[in-house]
């Protein structure tokens, strides 16, 4: 009995001493990573030059604004550089962050980089910078409004499908993709195109300071190079990052020794501390999904080759 007793109080020491090693080794582990985590106060806290990226069809994207609102109130960050690849989106979408880099440039010089295409509610972006730069084959322009409804009536009459409809009034919910479509609703969606295409075409001038023919040359819809677009008022200089942080020197007082930080515009996907390697783990975790609201937009967009 006696070594039995023995036996039981020397595994409780044991377990003891091993708990305590293990207590030991977290403390140990969260030690490291509070000594090697790059924290995002100390980056955000020396000064740098902010870099957003605005990639893809344009929605609505609080998570965007959200990184251009940390730019603009950052004291470190001198100045903004916009990197743009994107058709083009909806026009609301575009519209939001146009607004939210021209509050940008109200307290830092904004520069814009047009990449592969900034195109319609892309050049609308680019349209919020205090100077845009395009290299010579970059696709920009695009400028006009568009709104499409698909039509499935004959379809679904060849099925023998019908569908009944009880609304309040003959242009609620129209048009609609599985009724005739009533002349009166798709006038009414044409006066909602033109009137946003007269906002996009007073922004071209109001920005690019474009009237008469001029103005009337690059508002057709159609899309240019980057070496057209100079020519037509549309960018102010080929070039990219070195052109860009040259001008900045010049007309700034920006040394180019100044880093350029990306600003994340999506909310963090880790839980602290792992967090603040997300930027590093970035390449490999999935991207956020992306809520886009059901029903027809007015879309500001470029869908050519």
């Amino acid at each position: 009995m006696t070594a039995t007793a023995d036996s039981i109080i020397e595994r409780r020491k044991l377990r003891r001493r091993v708990a305590l090693w293990r207590i030991l080794a977290i403390v140990a582990v969260l030690i490291a990573v509070v000594a090697l985590v790059p924290w995002n106060t100390s980056k955000e806290t020396k000064d740098h030059i902010a870099r957003i990226s605005v990639d893809g069809p344009i929605f609505d994207d609080r998570a965007r604004l959200d990184g251009i609102a940390r730019v603009r109130d950052a004291d470190s960050a001198k100045a903004l550089i916009v990197s743009i690849a994107s058709p083009g989106g909806t026009a609301a979408g575009s519209e939001a962050i146009f607004d939210a880099l021209r509050e940008v440039a109200e307290k830092k010089p904004v520069v814009a980089l047009i990449g592969e295409v900034a195109a319609s509610g892309g050049y609308i972006v680019a349209m919020g910078a205090d100077r845009i730069y395009a290299r010579k084959t970059s696709i920009t322009g695009s400028i006009g409004v568009v709104s499409q409804i698909p039509n499935v009536t004959e379809l679904l009459d060849s099925i023998g499908i019908q569908f009944a409809e009880v609304k309040s009034s003959p242009l609620k919910a129209a048009p609609n993709p599985v009724v005739p479509n009533d002349p009166a609703a798709m006038q009414a969606l044409e006066d909602m195109v033109l009137n946003t295409f007269d906002w996009f075409t007073a922004l071209v001038s109001d920005r690019r300071g474009l009237e008469g023919a001029a103005l009337s040359a690059v508002t057709d819809g159609r899309v240019f190079t980057g070496r057209q677009a100079i020519d037509l008022g549309l960018v102010d200089a080929i070039g990219a990052d070195s052109e860009m942080r040259a001008w900045l020197a010049e007309e700034h007082d920006l040394s180019t020794d100044l880093k350029v930080r990306d600003y994340r515009t999506k909310k963090a996907e880790l839980p602290f501390p792992l967090d603040q390697f997300e930027d590093e783990l970035s390449a490999f975790l999935p991207a956020a999904r992306l809520h886009v609201a059901p029903g027809p937009r007015l879309m500001t967009i470029y869908t050519g080759p």
